[in-house]
């Protein structure tokens, strides 16, 4: 786990459970070696528009993002996926370790969570790193989410 994530998450008092695994790096690669993790398997999107501004945007596994409805909901000509020196120099991360806990490092990014993953009773991500997942439930989630310093949404997606 990244120690900064995990000196953070003491900090607020948001509790978790650990798990560690193989690194995967895709949702398809996770499906393959089965991990048994409770709560609803997450992937997490690293995007930036036409004025190089930023958006993760977390989302159930399974779901495809339309891009067109986050486009007309604020109002963008272009969204695209970021390089990975954007995401590293934006959220400290790397491909295949994309989560919301690359948040903390952020002031600018905006965070968007699928409505399914906020009412979920129990979610997870990656901490940072890709060879374990830490499992939060909707009230560490949100407290999560509530110490974040950054404009930040729930949608349906």
């Amino acid at each position: 786990m990244d120690p900064l994530l995990k000196q953070y998450l003491q900090k607020h008092h948001i509790n978790y459970e650990k798990y560690d695994h193989p690194p995967v790096f895709t949702v398809e690669q996770s499906k393959k070696i089965k991990l048994n993790i409770p709560g609803i398997h997450t992937k997490n999107l690293f995007l930036k528009d036409e004025n190089s501004a930023f958006y993760l945007i977390c989302m159930p596994a399974e779901k495809r993002l339309n891009i067109l409805s986050i486009r007309k909901k604020f109002n963008l000509k272009k969204l695209q996926f970021a390089s990975p020196l954007e995401l590293k120099s934006q959220l400290n991360l790397t491909p295949g370790s994309v989560s919301p806990f690359g948040m903390i490092y952020s002031t600018s990014v905006y965070l968007i969570i699928d409505k399914k993953i906020w009412l979920a009773e129990k979610t997870g991500f990656h901490p940072n790193i890709n060879t374990s997942t830490i499992v939060l439930t909707h009230d560490n989630l949100k407290k999560f989410y509530n110490s974040l310093k950054v404009k930040k949404e729930v949608l349906e997606l």
